[in-house]
């Protein structure tokens, strides 16, 4: 009696990429374009799509060999990564430290599957932290591993927190350049007819050039200079979240009314927690005045949060918050 087994699509899974281009999109922003062989089965999910990116170990190339058990790569936890995509997280956590790939989040900037490339933007801050030291001195040819969701997996890949409600009234997505890459998806896949306002906070307002526009999205972006973190983007918040609501059309409120009021709200300790708040999609919600989605400096958003939840009592149910970072602390602490 023959017995089969069915292997289980997972919804993300590793792919070998190289460095094919790179192009600069303001002072400190750099689109990176990578192709692969299997990036046809790279999942198009548009928004927010998170990814992860898995560097070489100490600027290391990978080596020709990687994933195929030969070559540079063969000895590499990378290669061991790439031979085990189905429980390859786990490999990583087991591997030594010396050997242990660097990873980092970011988000998707484009797909083209029928090419078999990819685009990421990334912004440099110098030879500070594994990212940006390897977007600063790659070389063009340079491999690396990307986890990204598989296009042969039919159901929900995960990875996106950016859920537009069937109606709403007005739209709220703000951000440091840590955001950037995500609002700028966002603006590209949102409906022509969506109202609302885009606030980014930069490095420099130059880099409002990697930003596209929207015809019902007002884009404000400004430069930080030599402020600290937030200090540019929370009154700005502060003014547009008021005003967005007081232009909203109709009262539109989820099938339970959002609170008149300040509300309670829990503290999060963003020094050793992390804040990510993001709805569920509601079938039974009839829509929302308002929908936010903010993203960046933990410290900032949970500001942020707090103004947009507890001062103004926007139902919970329509805001993301994400602290995509946090102060003095690389993703790997």
């Amino acid at each position: 009696m023959t017995s089969s087994v069915q292997t289980l699509v997972q919804p993300f899974r590793l792919f070998e990429v190289r460095l094919t281009g790179r192009r600069p999109l303001s002072d400190n922003f750099v689109r990176f374009t990578f192709s692969g062989a299997d990036l046809d089965r790279f999942a198009d999910n548009g928004y927010d799509q998170r990814i992860k990116l898995i560097f070489p170990v100490a600027g290391d190339d990978f080596g020709d060999g990687l994933g195929t058990g030969s070559g540079a790569g063969a000895d590499s936890g990378c290669a061991a990564l790439m031979g085990s995509q189905e429980d390859w997280y786990t490999v990583w956590r087991d591997l030594p430290d010396e050997t242990r790939p660097p990873i980092r989040t970011y988000t998707i900037r484009a797909v083209r599957p029928e090419q078999g490339e990819i685009d990421v933007d990334i912004v440099l801050h110098g030879l500070v932290g594994v990212a940006s030291t390897w977007a600063s001195t790659a070389p063009l040819g340079s491999s690396l591993i990307i986890c990204g969701p598989n296009a042969d997996h039919d159901g929900v890949h995960g990875g996106i927190d950016f859920h537009l409600p069937a109606r709403t009234g007005r739209i709220l997505v703000a951000g440091d350049e840590t955001a950037l890459p995500a609002i700028a998806n966002i603006l590209e896949k949102l409906p022509a007819d969506a109202r609302g306002c885009a606030l980014v906070e930069v490095p420099d307002a130059g880099d409002s050039a990697a930003l596209p526009s929207h015809p019902g999205i007002e884009v404000i972006v400004v430069g930080r200079g030599a402020r600290a973190h937030g200090e540019a983007l929370v009154p700005l918040v502060r003014e547009h979240a008021g005003r967005l609501l007081d232009d909203a059309a109709a009262p539109v409120t989820f099938s339970s009314a959002a609170s008149a009021g300040p509300v309670a709200l829990d503290d999060v300790d963003v020094d050793h927690d992390m804040l990510w708040e993001v709805p569920e999609e509601d079938p039974e919600a009839a829509g929302t005045p308002l929908y936010a989605w903010l993203a960046g400096e933990a410290g900032v958003i949970k500001l942020l949060r707090r103004h947009l939840v507890a001062e103004r009592g926007i139902d919970r149910r329509s805001v993301a918050f994400m602290g995509y970072w946090r102060h003095g602390k690389s993703e790997g602490d």
